[in-house]
């Protein structure tokens, strides 16, 4: 089954706009130093997934957590349950289990 890249882009939003909604627009700052994650728009809300997108949601949750502790990643992890759902569990990335 192949996953669509604008799922794994709502995900990388989905946490983008949950980390926001604690710490500010540092969030959107900590998110563009992701390798592989494009800001378009911050208002939009919108992103670019390039490469594998496992990878880079597991790089956009660490960096959170390195800054802000494991809690960040529980933080994560709540935001996007309903739409990990959706994906079989191979293909959810690491630090979303």
């Amino acid at each position: 089954m192949t996953i669509s890249p604008t799922l794994f882009s709502q995900i990388s939003i989905r946490i983008i706009k949950e980390q926001e909604a604690i710490i500010g627009p540092l969030a959107w700052d900590e998110a563009s130093k992701v390798q592989g994650l494009t800001i378009l728009s911050r208002t939009t809300p919108e992103v670019s997934v390039i490469g594998d997108p496992k990878i880079v949601i597991n790089n956009l949750v660490a960096r959170y957590e390195q800054l802000f502790g494991r809690l960040s990643r529980d933080i994560c992890r709540e935001a996007v349950v309903d739409l990990t759902a959706e994906i079989p569990a191979e293909e959810v990335p690491s630090s979303l289990k």
